[in-house]
């Protein structure tokens, strides 16, 4: 299907464009309901600004993401479309491999009772994305922090965003939160030493704002907070250290430095919006992604704890879906209100457009509804929310592949195939009365059952769901159902051989891609987002040269230099035609080299390099690896 089509005949004027409101959209990645202070959950943890931006609009209690992990969420925030629809359903979108559509899974090991299906790596371009729609809307259009829906052509560029910052396809930071990082082409401003992520995107948010301050804009900040690898700001990380409870389940002060780097961003857009006048005149959307990491360790303890909610990032239960909601709408919604009205991340898209009197393309559909009715005071009774999840895990409280349902006090979860003779297995609870999720009344009100899964089968049948199916080589001697929902250790990679790459390579590593050498040339292939070859260059020191004949896509990437005992440093360079060019790179190093690393953009063709050379400033030290 091509992209639908959108009349904006009748909005075409510039009085009508300067008339519109902005719209703001906070995401944060991994944040979990216990994790601000909006709920009265948290002791630990302080979120001021979050604070404020409740004061302004309404602050949701029972806010639910589209799924428990990244991807899904974003591309049904994105498009409206619950990711049984789309497909996406892991936060798979950095992977070298293009696939754009679902397929059902053709086989599982023998102690799973139901085959997985595939999903796709890419959102795909067909989708008429919010941002298309505002766009054509007379909207300029900004994306700033993560994606994770695919690299290019797949990129915010090519889904309707005229900026993107820092056009990283990655699941999280480039390395690090705290600079430098390693994004291909996205640095730390010179002057500002370990700047931090949140504190750089939050700047180049604010130049978007006050270029387009007469709007209307519409401004994505996505943040890569709080998100692995956990690191923060060293004196956050001590003052939060000084305040340690070890009896509080939130007790890693590394988590609670970068939950305050989070809310200091918010704080500076909240400044700016203030400082331009334009408050009163800009939606703000703030919630997170999928609930909190409960199965990573940081500072010899969990991230985070979503208590009281049951589990975390990855699972169906609340502590995985449940996250912060809140909604900034000037002259519509109360300020400083609370709702606890049933929401979720497809509903934004059509509350939008229902909110600023725009229409939705012909033939195009919405799984979520609008939310004009809670932001206005009153209730959405009857409505279902659900939550599609077809994968097993391997964090706390994970449960098989099964899919949820929300209606009023009820949550009813379906595990597909999980029961006797390939019937599907049900947990039913009360949140009103069962927060926690620790009483399964599904045996005692079976006709609720019933109720609640029937709106569950049209739920699959209306998104065209492709369900998990029940595994033929499924060998009950091997099934343990007492190992559902608990952690299982992550297995480790074998440890490589000395010498794990080609021969031809001469000493040339490669990793997250494949490369081989035939006829003199390397080609590149599988490369995913931190895809490098990598080279032992310890007998060179101080101020050197990289060059290398390559052969790729267009693009920008980075030639690094790692020293012993130093952070890495790198220098970004671009790739400008898809034939053959040499690259020069001046790396300024003032010590040995140590190892450097040829990064390559991430792209579909294979990448072809004839030869790479390294030079000493003075000529006297002379590398090159003719393949």
């Amino acid at each position: 299907m091509k992209k639908l089509l959108f009349c904006l005949c009748a909005l075409s004027s510039p009085l009508f464009a300067a008339t519109k409101p902005n719209v703001l959209f906070i995401l944060a990645d991994d944040l979990g309901w216990s994790d601000t202070t909006l709920y009265g959950t948290t002791k630990f943890y302080h979120t001021p600004n979050v604070e404020r931006l409740a004061k302004r609009g309404i602050t949701f209690t029972r806010a639910y993401s589209a799924s428990p992990l990244c991807s899904p969420t974003r591309s049904a925030i994105l498009t409206g479309l619950s990711p049984a629809r789309t497909g996406i359903t892991t936060p798979n979108c950095h992977m070298p491999q293009v696939v754009l559509e679902v397929t059902v899974g053709k086989k599982g090991p023998p102690n799973q009772k139901v085959v997985q299906p595939n999903p796709p790596t890419r959102l795909k371009t067909e989708y008429r994305t919010l941002a298309e729609t505002l766009k054509d809307a007379g909207y300029a259009t900004g994306h700033f922090g993560k994606w994770h829906l695919g690299p290019e052509p797949y990129s915010p560029l090519q889904q309707g965003f005229d900026v993107d910052m820092p056009h990283h396809p990655g699941p999280g930071p480039a390395g690090s939160y705290v600079a430098p990082w390693k994004f291909a082409d996205f640095d730390a401003d010179p002057d500002v030493p370990n700047q931090h992520i949140e504190d750089r995107m939050a700047k180049e948010a604010v130049a978007f704002m006050e270029k387009h301050k007469d709007g209307p804009f519409y401004l994505n900040y996505w943040m890569f907070s709080v998100h692995a690898p956990f690191d923060a700001k060293k004196a956050l990380i001590e003052k939060y250290r000084a305040s340690v409870n070890p009896a509080d389940p939130q007790r890693s002060p590394t988590y609670a430095a970068m939950v305050e780097s989070m809310d200091d961003a918010i704080g500076t857009l909240l400044d700016t919006l203030d400082r331009l006048k334009i408050a009163d005149n800009t939606i703000i959307i703030f919630t997170s992604d999928n609930g909190g990491n409960m199965y990573d360790k940081v500072d010899d303890t969990t991230p985070t704890s979503n208590a009281p909610l049951r589990g975390g990032k990855a699972c169906l239960f609340e502590g995985g879906t449940r996250v912060p909601g809140v909604i900034v709408w000037p002259g519509l919604a109360k300020a400083g209100a609370r709702s606890d009205a049933l929401i979720q991340s497809e509903d934004y898209y059509p509350t939008l457009l229902e909110g600023l009197a725009l229409k939705a393309a012909p033939e195009q559909h919405f799984d979520g509804s609008s939310l004009l009715p809670a932001l206005k005071g009153g209730g959405l009774s009857g409505k279902a929310v659900f939550q599609y999840f077809p994968h097993y895990g391997t964090v706390p409280d994970w449960l098989p592949p099964a899919v949820s349902v929300h209606r009023d006090d009820w949550k009813l979860i379906r595990i597909f195939h999980g029961g006797e003779n390939g019937a599907h297995r049900h947990l039913l609870f009360n949140l009103k009365d069962d927060l926690s999720e620790k009483h399964n009344l599904a045996t005692q009100k079976p006709e609720l059952v019933t109720e609640l899964d029937a709106l569950i089968e049209i739920f699959l049948k209306d998104t065209h769901a492709v369900v998990p199916v029940v595994n033929p080589a499924f060998d009950p001697r091997q099934y343990h159902p007492e190992l559902e929902g608990r952690q299982q250790p992550k297995i480790k990679a074998k440890a490589p051989a000395k010498d794990d790459s080609d021969p031809a390579l001469q000493g040339w590593k490669a990793r997250d891609c494949k490369a081989t050498v035939k006829d003199g040339i390397v080609r590149v292939t599988n490369i995913g987002s931190e895809c490098f070859l990598g080279f032992g260059a310890g007998k060179h020191s101080g101020p050197s040269t990289a060059i290398f004949r390559i052969k790729a896509k267009p693009g920008t990437s980075h030639f690094d230099w790692l020293p012993v005992g130093g952070k890495a440093q790198h220098v970004p360079f671009t790739l400008k035609g898809d034939d053959w060019q040499e690259i020069t790179v001046q790396l300024p190093a003032a010590g040995p080299l140590g190892i450097v690393r040829l990064y390559l953009p991430m792209q579909e063709q294979p990448v072809e390099i004839d030869w790479i050379e390294l030079r000493s400033a003075d000529g006297g030290t002379v590398t090159r690896t003719e393949f």
